[in-house]
């Protein structure tokens, strides 16, 4: 496991960007969704999804009031018809979240977000309607 950062104090364990790896090489997995356990300072896996799930799924994942790093391997048409994906990061931190949590993820999000070589597109939302599908692939077309 990597040591703690010193400007944001997380760890990032290796199963994360072990995952990761699985879900850009192998696509092994549709989403995975990361926590920052508070007790340790170390992001881990809270959910992986399956390699049919849809972005609905990954959505009804994220808790409501709970601060949550996701990504997502958006698969998507283009404009000219032609079939892409990429990988789609989201840092979750709802309006409801304890304003302690959405400060150790906002310090953090940086340095995580590093540790995922591949991410092509990233998205911050206080709100699902900040990151519904529309706009998802929209910013992936972009």
């Amino acid at each position: 496991m990597e040591q703690a950062n010193a400007s944001s104090g997380i760890a990032v364990g290796d199963e994360c960007k072990m995952k990761f790896l699985e879900l850009k090489a192998k696509r092994n997995y549709r989403f995975i969704v990361f926590k920052i356990e508070e007790t340790s300072y170390q992001v881990v896996v809270e959910k992986l999804g399956q390699p049919n799930d849809k972005y609905d799924d990954l959505v009804a994942s994220l808790p409501p009031n709970e601060c949550r790093y996701a990504v997502f391997d958006l698969d998507f048409t283009t404009n000219e018809n032609c079939q892409k994906s990429k990988i789609v990061f989201i840092a979750w931190a709802p309006d409801s979240s304890r304003v302690r949590s959405k400060m150790v993820y906002a310090s953090s999000k940086d340095r995580f977000r590093k540790e995922l070589d591949g991410v092509q597109v990233e998205l911050q939302a206080t709100d699902l309607s900040e990151m519904s599908y529309d706009i998802v692939k929209e910013r992936a077309i972009s």
